[in-house]
């Protein structure tokens, strides 16, 4: 999962606008990020459930202070934008597996 979000499992660095919080390989990859508007966590969680299965789960949390927050959640979250691009990267790491 590591060479899909971050390029290069060797020598990763975190994806645009995030901060590695923790990485428990091959296990789980906890990134987090803030803004002006916003401070957030897209946490990974890999469970093996079997030869050559591997369930995938992603959890994403955002806090979104004042009225600018208010503003950019509706903008972000309000208008689907998130889970677009949220499935689109469940999507690249299914399709890398």
């Amino acid at each position: 999962m590591l060479t899909v979000v971050c390029h290069d499992p060797h020598e990763p660095t975190a994806p645009t606008g995030f901060d590695f919080d923790s990485v428990a390989r091959p296990h789980r990859l906890a990134l987090r990020g803030q803004h002006w508007f916003s401070k957030y966590a897209l946490i990974f969680e890999l469970d093996e459930e079997g030869p050559s299965r591997t369930r995938v789960r992603a959890r994403s949390y955002g806090d979104f202070p004042g009225l600018h927050g208010r503003i950019y959640r509706a903008l972000v979250v309000g208008t689907g934008g998130h889970r677009v691009v949220v499935r689109r990267m469940l999507r690249r790491i299914a399709a890398a597996a």
